[in-house]
């Protein structure tokens, strides 16, 4: 079974990489989205895959890095775009959730980029 939980962060940044005239180069910022999915059976008694609060606790400090903060700066991300954003998350994300299954990170309401890890 796989579940999910969503969360919400504001963050700004510029795409250096892109022609001069294209206007993500310049900085602006974008209300996010982040859907986390978890995998793994029922559990028996519980009735669950896994309590939606550990789920909370695992994701929320790292969102938390992001939060209100320019995205070139942190670590790893001289070019953020929406998919190495993604990896990013992943990378911080797997090593405290294991069952972590898939993520995906909107940007706006219709653009976002879905990851399952390297090697998917």
């Amino acid at each position: 079974m796989i579940i999910f939980k969503q969360f919400s962060f504001d963050s700004a940044h510029f795409l250096p990489h892109v022609p001069p005239e294209h206007k993500c180069r310049e900085i602006h910022g974008h209300t996010y989205t982040l859907t986390v999915y978890v995998e793994g059976p029922l559990h028996p008694v519980l009735g669950w895959v896994t309590d939606f609060t550990d789920l909370k606790n695992a994701v929320s400090p790292i969102v938390k890095m992001v939060d209100h903060k320019m995205l070139n700066n942190i670590a790893g991300l001289e070019n953020p775009t929406c998919e190495l954003f993604a990896v990013w998350f992943w990378d911080k994300i797997k090593p405290n959730l294991p069952e972590l299954k898939k993520i995906r990170l909107n940007e706006t309401l219709t653009s976002g980029v879905e990851y399952d890890g390297p090697g998917a």
